[in-house]
């Protein structure tokens, strides 16, 4: 199992809270993944969103690919794997940044392919808003051509999107073949793009046997294509405690729902924007990406189980969120990481 993390580049996860101490400036997210490498975490996935989709849109947030090229340049282990938006970028540009941050870390950057879901903040940067299906077969011709300049120079293209013509990348990525794509989703225009142009599937947090269920659909629809087995990740907020009393607390301090907390406001621009398999609660919604759901809450006997039971079903890799930041990630590697490591 790997263990990754979201860098909290919104300055936290919880929408009713305010502030969880932990800022969304360049000195934590800093100190953070320096940190991470010592903790013994794998992974850290770095979000793209302009505005704040957590406290709210007059909430700073930082970018995400100027803040990956600096993590590279100051970290020395982990994977850096950075949201993309194909409608934000334009595919010959984004591969030639992609590739030189490939550089810098030598060869540990990785994507996370994410199809736009937020209207508002598309008009707010001037960027035109798709539906649902226009957007990922944008994002599909977007990934055939930063997969093909990654690999080949003299590369032309031209489709109902984008058009590049005899179009020269040097250097080309450290990582070979290319830079790992991740990518999630869970309409059937996600699923099949994904299955066909993509090398990992990052999923919203579930329970495990949901979870292998969705492990098995794309396993499938893989290997009708011939392609090899993808990686699985999983989101999930994690609240290790040596007691179910105090793991019953926290729970509740993070999901006291306040209605009217900044952070609430896209709740229905989200549910509008994507096609999910299964309604989300405004509860479920106070903790980003569904990670309760995934029920890594409770001693650490209880979540090493939990571990083990989202190996059984397939799952590679978890993607944590947890508040404060630093301080549950030392807890979580404490009484989860170090001991099943050993």
């Amino acid at each position: 199992m790997r263990y990754g993390y979201w860098m909290p580049v919104f300055g936290g996860w919880l929408r009713n809270v305010e502030d969880e101490n932990m800022r969304a400036d360049w000195d934590y997210v800093k100190t953070l993944a320096q940190r991470s490498e010592d903790l013994g975490y794998d992974l850290s996935l770095i979000a793209e969103l302009n505005l704040n989709d957590i406290k709210g849109e007059e909430a700073p947030s930082l970018d995400a690919w100027s803040t990956a090229a600096a993590l590279a340049a100051v970290t020395k282990k982990i994977e850096l794997m950075v949201a993309v938006r194909p409608t934000f970028h334009s595919p010959a540009l984004l591969a030639k940044q992609a590739a030189n941050i490939d550089h810098i870390s030598n060869g540990r950057l990785s994507l996370n392919v994410v199809s736009s879901w937020w209207q508002d903040e598309a008009k707010k940067y001037g960027v035109h808003f798709e539906q649902h299906n226009d957007r990922y077969a944008r994002t599909a011709e977007w990934l055939h051509i930063v997969d093909n300049l990654w690999k080949q120079d003299h590369f032309t293209f031209e489709g109902k999107f984008y058009k590049v013509t005899d179009s020269i990348l040097q250097p080309k990525p450290v990582s070979r073949p290319r830079p790992f794509i991740y990518a999630g989703g869970e309409s059937e225009a996600a699923k099949n793009m994904i299955a066909a142009q993509c090398d990992g599937y990052v999923m919203h947090g579930d329970e495990p046997a949901a979870i292998g269920r969705r492990i098995q659909d794309l396993s499938e629809r893989r290997e009708k294509l011939g392609l090899p087995r993808m990686k699985f990740g999983v989101a999930a907020y994690s609240i290790v405690r040596n007691t179910e009393q105090e793991v019953k607390k926290e729970l509740d301090r993070i999901t006291n729902v306040q209605g009217s907390a900044a952070g609430y406001k896209n709740y229905q621009q989200w549910l509008a924007g994507t096609q999910l398999e299964n309604q989300v609660s405004l509860q479920d919604y106070s903790v980003s990406n569904r990670g309760l759901r995934s029920g890594l809450t409770g001693t650490p006997d209880q979540v090493a189980e939990r571990i083990a039971a989202f190996e059984a079903v397939g799952v590679d890799l978890f993607l944590l969120q947890c508040s404060p930041q630093l301080e549950e990630m030392e807890r979580f590697s404490e009484a989860v990481i170090q001991v099943l490591a050993s």
